[in-house]
């Protein structure tokens, strides 16, 4: 199963590439406001990635047991 940051990039590539194949300026403003979406939801998605690999899930784990 493809991951949402994944999916988010490969649309949001999808879009910008279609943006540029465009005939019409109409069609062309379209393409780039759904690939500005994208972009924006895979940002989001990378920033709580980020923030979630920072530190331990369970705060328990990084403490040592006293002897």
């Amino acid at each position: 199963m493809e991951s949402d940051i994944r999916f988010f990039r490969r649309r949001a590539s999808e879009e910008l590439a279609a943006a540029n194949r465009a005939v019409t300026e109409l069609a062309r403003e379209r393409r780039m406001i759904l690939a500005g979406v994208f972009l924006e939801r895979l940002k989001v998605l990378e920033a709580s990635n980020a923030t979630a690999e920072s530190g331990p899930a369970f705060k328990w784990a990084t403490r040592r047991s006293a002897k």
